[in-house]
């Protein structure tokens, strides 16, 4: 089925029915909807590859990560396939694995595919060189990590406040030896730590650097940082992590050692996922609203898409502490 065949039955030209299938304004109400008629009563389907090459534009949009393994950019991804699909669009999904050349290398292939659009994590190294020219290349969302005195859409959740807010709930329960694993060269990291800091400090508490680690958000990394901390002369009283997948290596260190938790050792983190509710004690989490950031950030993407000249937003969602059995009462 084509175009003209459509242009045939409901007795228009071809441009006609072109028009009214990209969706352009500029037909009579009455003719668009007989065009319309026919294209569904004749299952007219659009050439997706016909349009791109007309729109010099394709029909996928490109979502580059940190890292798909980490559960927060699971559950980020497939709200972002959810929305594209919403909008006949498909996702090529990149890994950067936090490193600026990967990076570099897929933001060039998304120009060279001509994706439609970006929504992007960017590693840390981007996220504080953020350039506008980047910003200004074509439709793009930031997503987790602020940009600073940039003009670009972006959806974050306060890392800062939430730092502080898992924090202080530990201190709440008398803790006053945290030791804290922070992602090395991640901005969401970095905000964390801060927030973690400010709590200690609000507390009266010194900061105790060798409580303080960072470390590559990998699940590996944080089983051997905490096994280093258990072993040490003074361990903590309580451990708190960053990320997910911090958070898998750290608890996996604890139970290799058989130490009790809460009796014995504290444990809280950012990021919900199946393991912290399955597992007894349940764990203490700051939860992130990772459906709700790829979905926004998706429908973000597509209004800039539809209409490059809007106002840039920044959307900042909240997180949530659940308060589980793994941070107990300090005895």
């Amino acid at each position: 089925m084509k175009i003209k065949d459509i242009a045939e039955a409901a007795g228009v030209s071809t441009a006609t029915v072109s028009r009214v299938l990209s969706g352009k304004q500029n037909v009579r109400p009455a003719v668009r909807d007989k065009v319309m008629a026919v294209a569904q009563e004749l299952n007219y389907t659009p050439n997706r590859a016909a349009r791109s090459l007309r729109s010099r534009r394709s029909s996928s949009i490109g979502l580059i990560v940190a890292d798909i393994q980490n559960p927060f950019f699971a559950s980020l991804s497939r709200a972002v396939e959810d929305i594209a699909q919403a909008n006949d669009y498909s996702v090529i999904l990149c890994n950067t694995d936090e490193n600026p050349e990967k990076e570099k290398m897929y933001l060039e292939l998304m120009q060279n595919e001509n994706a439609a659009g970006i929504i992007l994590a960017p590693t840390g190294e981007l996220a504080r060189n953020f350039p506008q020219e980047l910003a200004d290349s074509g439709p793009m969302v930031v997503i987790d990590r602020k940009v600073n005195n940039i003009s670009v859409d972006s959806v974050v959740i306060d890392n800062f406040d939430a730092g502080q807010t898992l924090t202080r709930h530990l201190l709440d329960h008398g803790y006053r030896r945290i030791a804290g694993l922070f992602g090395a060269n991640s901005v969401t990291g970095q905000e964390r730590r801060s927030g973690f800091e400010a709590a200690l400090r609000a507390a009266g508490l010194d900061l105790d650097q060798e409580l303080i680690i960072e470390i590559a958000a990998k699940e590996v990394e944080g089983h051997a940082a905490v096994s280093r901390l258990l072993e040490a002369e003074n361990p903590p009283e309580a451990i708190l992590t960053s990320s997910g997948l911090l958070a898998t290596g750290a608890f996996r260190a604890i139970r290799d050692k058989e130490i009790a938790v809460p009796q014995k050792i504290a444990f809280a983190t950012f990021d919900e996922s199946p393991w912290t509710t399955m597992i007894r004690p349940a764990i203490t989490v700051i939860e992130q609203p990772t459906y709700a950031i790829g979905q926004t950030a998706g429908e973000m993407l597509f209004k800039r898409i539809k209409d490059p000249e809007r106002p840039t937003r920044q959307v900042v969602l909240s997180s949530k502490l659940i308060v589980r059995q793994s941070c107990g009462a300090h005895s």
